[in-house]
């Protein structure tokens, strides 16, 4: 079974290429011209094994919002289609992944029913130029055009970097463990028979 996609998504603000494979090994390639999203895709990649390529072009100049949303958007979309029709996948998964001082957790249903719970309380701040308020806007982004339920819960952190790391690295583990394949069934995990 091959689980990859390609998607390209251009609007007048921005223009997106993915590729992605969710059995992959942590290849990666990514031109983004945001140096920290590049950091936090590169995260998922290495941390998920999810083989991932991707370049974007937007309008940076007025500011990150719409490529970073748009990156999830298509990154979502891709994930989706690599899936295919979803057999033998695990479904749910949770991980909990500490950075130094941060401790995040994020819990996934690859449910077909997009919703998003971000119980993170970020400040309006930066992370270099990066605006922190975008971490939850790629979430929600890939969460909406994923088709995943998508829960994060952060109980302590005091390191705006270590917290944002560390919610990618969770992401990137439970999104692994939730699209993997259970050699115990080959069936849509589901008693409705679809997802």
């Amino acid at each position: 079974m091959d689980r990859t996609a390609k998607v390209q998504r251009a609007t007048s603000e921005t223009e997106i290429d993915v590729e992605f494979s969710i059995d992959g090994t942590g290849v990666q390639d990514l031109q983004t011209t945001i140096p920290f999203l590049d950091h936090m895709l590169s995260q998922l990649s290495r941390h998920g094994l999810f083989d991932l390529k991707v370049k974007a072009r937007g309008d940076t100049h007025i500011d990150f919002h719409h490529t970073v949303e748009d990156v999830g958007i298509t990154l979502g979309q891709a994930f989706n289609k690599a899936l295919g029709d979803k057999r033998g996948i695990r479904r749910f998964a949770r991980a909990s992944v500490p950075l130094n001082e941060a401790l995040a957790e994020c819990t996934i249903d690859i449910s077909g029913r997009a919703y998003f719970v971000f119980n993170v309380d970020l400040p309006k701040s930066k992370v270099g130029d990066f605006d922190v308020e975008l971490v939850a806007e790629f979430f929600q982004a890939f969460a909406a055009n994923s088709g995943i339920t998508l829960h994060f819960n952060s109980p302590y952190w005091t390191n705006l970097h270590h917290i944002i790391e560390a919610l990618f690295k969770a992401f990137a583990r439970a999104l692994d463990e939730a699209s993997s394949l259970d050699a115990r069934t080959g069936a849509v995990p589901s008693t409705k028979g679809k997802l």
